[in-house]
């Protein structure tokens, strides 16, 4: 069995890869200039390319059985909307076309809870929401719903599709990628927390999930991948705790003039790359939303990592 992984060099992508790694040859597309340190020790094909370049997808797509796509652009900078649309919407669109060209039938397709949207009628958010225009919709958010739209157009013209929507993903710390920035929050000790409500997952149940989900053929499905949703008090009091910080205690109320020194830092909480602050975050981060993951759970019986011992693994020189 052949297996291409987008995004193999990321946080995510790579622990993909050590997951599916013995189930056949992993391959994986890069740059020239990508970093490949997440990766070492896996035996990996490289195949260097881009999701722009078409040619070089057909190319990387030749003889693979499975696609695992976990590659995207995260960020909530405003000038990064043509960006967004670029490289998740138009890099998933010609991705889908590759492999409908080559006859590659399988796709993993990784999403975001964000994808699901965010409406202020709407607070418990499952598989069955429906997309609805918000300005509680990010340009990310939107460019992943419309990332997904592609997929499920492809899954009309025969391919078969999983698609998963992880929450915040909570890896090591120290890893240098986005993901786990989250972290360095309550290293440094910052003082500020905002009012609303976090949805997360321990990076090892993500990719445990994923492989179950695979491994149960749950083609043409799509699952929220998210193990509960708590305040960001009770977050950063738990994250504090095992790393042996001085939790965040001062709440942070709208119109607060401490809600843009707090975003400056803070914002990267929603697992982005690029997060300055501006009002559509702000107002995000004090509204509380819960992912319902009554559909994975019910269908895997999967007992999710609580998130003590989550943070005491993230803190830890364990593997």
């Amino acid at each position: 069995m052949k297996i291409l992984i987008t995004g193999a060099t990321g946080l995510l992508g790579s622990s993909l890869a050590r997951k599916f790694a013995p189930l056949g040859e992993i391959n994986g597309i890069k740059r020239e200039t990508s970093d490949l340190s997440l990766t070492d020790g896996l035996a990996i094909q490289w195949h260097t390319g881009d999701l722009s370049d078409i040619q070089s997808l057909e190319d990387a797509l030749e003889g693979m059985d499975l696609v695992i796509h976990s590659a995207a652009l995260v960020s909530y900078d405003p000038k990064d909307e043509s960006k967004l649309m670029r490289v998740n919407v138009e890099g998933t669109t010609n991705l889908v076309n590759a492999m409908l060209t080559k006859g590659v039938e399988k796709l993993i397709h990784i999403s975001s809870v964000a994808a699901l949207g965010k409406s202020p009628d709407n607070k418990v958010i499952d598989e069955t929401h429906k997309w609805v225009n918000s300005d509680l919709n990010t340009p990310y958010a939107i460019s992943k719903y419309l990332s997904e739209l592609e997929v499920w157009r492809a899954v009309q013209e025969g391919l078969k599709a999983l698609v998963v929507h992880p929450s915040i993903i909570l890896g090591k710390v120290g890893t240098g990628r986005s993901s786990t920035e989250i972290y360095n929050y309550v290293l440094e000790e910052k003082k500020y927390y905002p009012a609303g409500t976090v949805n997360y997952i321990d990076l090892r149940d993500t990719v445990d999930l994923i492989y179950e989900l695979y491994q149960k053929s749950q083609w043409n499905e799509r699952f929220i991948l998210s193990a509960d949703s708590i305040s960001y008090k009770e977050f950063f009091e738990k994250m504090a705790k095992a790393l042996g910080k001085k939790a965040p205690d001062t709440a942070v109320t709208n119109g607060m003039l401490t809600i843009g020194l707090f975003f400056i830092k803070i914002a990267k909480l929603l697992g982005l790359s690029k997060s300055p602050l501006n009002k559509q975050t702000a107002m995000i981060s004090q509204l509380s939303y819960h992912m319902d993951n009554t559909k994975v759970k019910n269908l895997l019986s999967f007992q999710f990592t609580p998130i003590e011992k989550t943070f005491e693994w993230a803190g830890s020189n364990d593997s």
